[in-house]
């Protein structure tokens, strides 16, 4: 196998925005001889794409994802639009189950454009989720580059809170979420369907690459500090559910991250968290695989050294640039001297006007709350796609 080091970007700053401690799921070594075992399956492009698609439907299966859902009507709510310096700010809640509602800001660009590419903000374990500044700020400065971006709740987190994240449904809403939030996007005015980009960091990360490896919709990821072949996330919404093997499949997130190509996938790793081995290890098997689709040009590594887990602005650079290629924003909107990003005019909001909900708005009494009742809707949908 060839060794490609793409290391983007080095730097000696030390931070660690909303880490989680955690084992590996494996040794680093046993990592490594399973990644071997992997690329022993497949020599020409067709046979990794049947491999592909049996981590597909693994995936799907463990999941509890098969069948899908019978996807009902969004419903969106959209209020409280805020004007800024070259972007709004909206507060949304859609219906990804009947009365199960997913809250988030929807960032668009102040100025009006023939068509907009759309771009999925996941975000990681961090207390404040989608509101934490880190994310205000990509999802400002990537609206201010021309794009549409939804930054939304994990299950469990401020506005969505019907179930909680121990929920033992929770991988399954959680991703099945993505997906709806991806519908949301898509149904949107003048959202161009082939430029559609998604990045988040941490769990965010997982999110983002599961829903680009099970969705094709999405055409440019940038997962952030969580693709490794020796640790599968440390939570249930990642590894809670037996998405990674079964008797009919066996991966781990590295060769899900690989399952984007030929899409355009820029993996974001650090040398302070479980990501550290990316140049050397993950990245050269990812890049055969997008070798062998004759896709090499679009997958690339950005290694920052010197830093823990987070996604702080060394991390969103690149990142900038990346979906600014892929997706045709316009970067010089927002382009310091010397290849830099001002993200100096997002105005970092206080929490709560950023909510959907107010004790004016009120969550709707009739929603369904808590594990049993979630539950039954989940079923009653997964039981109407049967039909």
């Amino acid at each position: 196998m060839r060794h490609v080091f793409a290391v983007l970007l080095v730097v000696g700053l030390c931070a660690a925005a909303g880490a989680r401690s955690s084992h590996p799921h494996q040794t680093e070594g046993a990592a490594r001889a399973q990644l071997a075992r992997f690329a022993n399956t497949f020599e020409t492009a067709e046979e990794w794409k049947a491999r592909a698609g049996r981590n597909r439907e693994g995936i799907l299966h463990g999941a509890h994802l098969d069948p899908l859902p019978a996807k009902c009507p969004l419903n969106p709510v959209i209020r409280g639009k805020q004007e800024r310096k070259g972007y709004t700010i909206e507060n949304v809640a859609i219906e990804s189950l009947p009365g199960y509602y997913v809250t988030g800001n929807l960032y668009r660009p102040a100025k009006e454009q023939k068509s907009y590419a759309g771009i999925l903000c996941p975000h990681g374990h961090s207390k404040e989720g989608r509101l934490a500044g880190y994310t205000q700020t990509r999802c400002a400065t990537l609206a201010r580059m021309g794009a549409v971006v939804f930054a939304w709740d994990m299950v469990g987190w401020n506005e969505c809170d019907q179930i909680a994240h121990t929920d033992p449904n929770v991988l399954t809403v959680q991703h099945y979420n993505s997906m709806r939030a991806l519908d949301f996007l898509l149904s949107l005015d003048g959202i161009d369907a082939e430029r559609i980009g998604c990045t988040g960091e941490s769990g965010g990360g997982t999110q983002t690459f599961l829903l680009t490896a099970l969705d094709d919709r999405v055409k440019v990821a940038v997962p952030v500090v969580m693709v490794s072949a020796h640790f599968f996330g440390g939570c249930q919404c990642e590894s809670g559910m037996p998405i990674h093997k079964s008797a009919t499949h066996e991966t781990n997130n590295c060769d899900i991250a690989a399952m984007a190509a030929p899409r355009p996938l820029l993996i974001v790793s650090c040398g302070g968290d479980w990501t550290k081995n990316v140049p050397g290890v993950e990245f050269p098997y990812i890049w055969r695989v997008y070798k062998l689709l004759g896709a090499e040009k679009n997958v690339a590594n950005a290694h920052v050294l010197y830093e823990g887990h987070g996604y702080e602005y060394s991390k969103r650079l690149p990142m900038y640039k990346w979906m600014a290629r892929h997706l045709k924003l316009d970067l010089e909107a927002v382009a310091l001297p010397g290849g830099g990003v001002d993200e100096t005019d997002t105005v970092l909001e206080d929490t709560k006007p950023l909510h959907v909900w107010t004790e004016e708005h009120p969550r709707p009494k009739d929603a369904p709350v808590g594990t049993e009742a979630v539950g039954k809707v989940l079923e009653a949908q997964k039981a109407k796609a049967k039909k």
